[in-house]
């Protein structure tokens, strides 16, 4: 039925700039200050426009423009923008880990849409842990909001050969500590894989959650695939400004549409697509936020029934601008069919099937039709056993078939300073079929569970031509990486998990189709080690980091605060 509008008394921004007392004048006073006046904003939504531009993020570089192009939408629209900066989490260069300030990013954004009179939001992200962040912030708020994804770069190119972000980084840093490429082919690598605004082009994280946050319904449809350095992106920027108008008259809020079924298109989307296992931590956190239970065993599930549709790398070989002229995601979800819940709403007061109709593939070798996918089954294993008995996750489209059942005697690293001081020692006792342990990377040991899980091949098994070997830990990869990478050990090393009392030469054995990763060590011994046992000292030292190690959940829950699980909404500001 059709929604009955908001009266511009009912908009929370009235409470500020409507009423007739001190308050209101003050605030009345000071937007004049600024250069408003009435006709600027009374009777009409403020809309706030939440950047994460920064001069230290090049995913976001062109995010500048893209809030002057949203907010001639909003005012297109006759909403009333305001520009609100928000911490930027520059996956590049921010240390540790971006993982560490993701729940940061998710209190600001709460707390700016809880504090200041606007009535709704245009979420502006797109480098990995920015759209989890500024989603769960929103979802807390329980304003209506809408994201717009910042898109992937163009295509990186070096001679004849294109390249992808992160992927062949990995792929020619081998190489270069192999001996097999020089000091100038890496320096020209280095010039032609990242050529133009937007985050990576490989199917790392940020596409995976920003295809994920359209799969929600939060998005236009079609947003996440667009290429930053496509003019279609400005449109859709406009759009947007346009759309959150009319959502905040409809009041058309995150809890309408981040239902249980909008979480499961989500899981079923970041399969298809060959995603990154972060989703699985991101989308149990934002779920959580919601009030939803999204279990970890949900993703594997999904990944028995839906297959892999996007030939994308590092599971395929193709790139996302790619996918975005082979269809995009409309067109994958309508490849999807009846594996996703077409009747959940969206942010356009639309169904998802209703945005997917007319949606075609163009490029069937890109998108892959369901009779003829990348892979029958999807892209993502939940394994459990004696060595992470609370679950951990591997890449299984990234994996090499032949490791996915395997057991072998462990190599243990405490840390990533241990891992980069001794992987490259010509004495090291490893061998192809050693299984290598990095733990004391988790959420509390990272501290922010970084992303160090692709550990490297250790210098002389590249040189034998080994290219692959089982690697566990209880950090996070990147998206962009591949390899047979256990991920996720929960409960993590620090946390008094498994992982703590592994030691060298231990038997571990991985068998993905059973789901399994057990430690081949007798209980009566483990007992022993666990007695004499004791836990690292916190490495936490001030401030934020402290909030951190007091309240951070382990991987399988999400990796949220403790005390943000859970819906939210904004109770109203006493306006004093």
């Amino acid at each position: 039925m059709p929604r009955s509008p908001l009266t511009a008394e009912e908009l929370r921004s009235h409470r500020w700039f409507g009423a007739d007392d001190m308050r209101s004048f003050g605030h009345r006073s000071r937007a004049k200050q600024m250069g408003y006046d009435a006709e600027d904003y009374a009777g009409k939504p403020v809309i706030a426009v939440v950047n994460t531009w920064s001069e230290i993020n090049p995913c976001h570089a062109h995010f500048r423009e893209r809030a002057e192009e949203v907010k001639r939408g909003v005012w297109q629209a006759g909403g009333f923008p305001l520009e609100l900066p928000a911490m930027s989490l520059s996956e590049p260069f921010q240390k540790p880990t971006t993982m560490l300030y993701r729940n940061l990013l998710a209190m600001e954004t709460e707390e700016l849409l809880r504090s200041y009179p606007v009535d709704g939001c245009v979420l502006m992200g797109g480098c990995d842990k920015t759209t989890p962040g500024l989603i769960m912030g929103a979802t807390s708020a329980g304003l209506p909001s809408i994201f717009l994804p910042a898109g992937p770069m163009l295509k990186g190119r070096w001679r004849d050969t294109t390249l992808g972000s992160g992927s062949d980084t990995w792929k020619y840093w081998d190489r270069k500590r192999a001996g097999t490429l020089g000091d100038q082919e890496w320096a020209e690598i280095e010039d032609g894989i990242a050529r133009s605004p937007g985050h990576c082009m490989t199917m790392g994280t940020a596409s995976t959650m920003t295809a994920a946050a359209e799969a929600l319904g939060l998005t236009l449809p079609g947003a996440s695939s667009i290429p930053a350095a496509f003019s279609p992106h400005q449109r859709m920027a406009v759009a947007t400004g346009r759309r959150i108008v009319a959502a905040v008259w409809d009041d058309l809020r995150p809890g309408e549409l981040l239902t249980r079924e909008a979480f499961d298109n989500a899981v079923a989307v970041v399969v298809a697509m060959g995603g990154s296992t972060n989703a699985v931590i991101h989308l149990i956190a934002m779920a959580g936020r919601a009030g939803i239970d999204l279990p970890l065993d949900a993703f594997d599930a999904a990944s028995r029934d839906v297959p892999v549709l996007a030939d994308i790398r590092p599971s395929g070989a193709h790139l996302m601008e790619d996918f975005h002229d082979a269809g995009g995601l409309r067109a994958l979800m309508a490849e999807l069919g009846g594996l996703l819940h077409r009747d959940t709403l969206t942010i356009n007061g639309r169904t998802l099937g209703e945005n997917l109709d007319g949606a075609e593939v163009h490029d069937p070798a890109v998108i892959r039709p369901r009779a003829d996918p990348l892979s029958a089954q999807g892209g993502l294993a939940v394994l459990r056993g004696s060595l992470a008995p609370d679950g951990c996750v591997l890449k299984t489209s990234a994996a090499s078939p032949e490791l996915l059942q395997h057991v072998g005697p462990a190599l243990v690293f405490d840390g990533y300073e241990d891992m980069a001081a001794r992987i490259d020692d010509e004495d090291l006792d490893v061998d192809a079929d050693t299984v290598l342990v990095l733990r004391g990377t988790g959420p509390l040991g990272g501290p922010g569970m970084p992303e160090w899980g692709m550990l490297p091949i250790p210098k002389k098994l590249l040189r034998a031509g080994v290219t692959d070997m089982v690697r566990i830990s209880d950090a996070r990869m990147s998206g962009t990486s591949y390899g047979t990478c256990v991920l996720h050990v929960a409960p993590e090393s620090v946390a008094g998990g498994p992982l703590a009392l592994l030691r060298d030469g231990d038997v571990v054995e991985l068998d993905t189709a059973r789901r399994t990763l057990d430690l081949r060590v007798p209980e009566e011994e483990l007992t022993r080690r666990r007695a004499s046992w004791t836990p690292p000292e916190p490495v936490a030292a001030r401030g934020y980091s402290t909030l951190f190690h007091r309240h951070i959940t382990q991987a399988d829950q999400g990796c949220d605060f403790d005390f943000l699980t859970g819906s939210g909404g904004v109770p109203e500001p006493a306006i004093h």
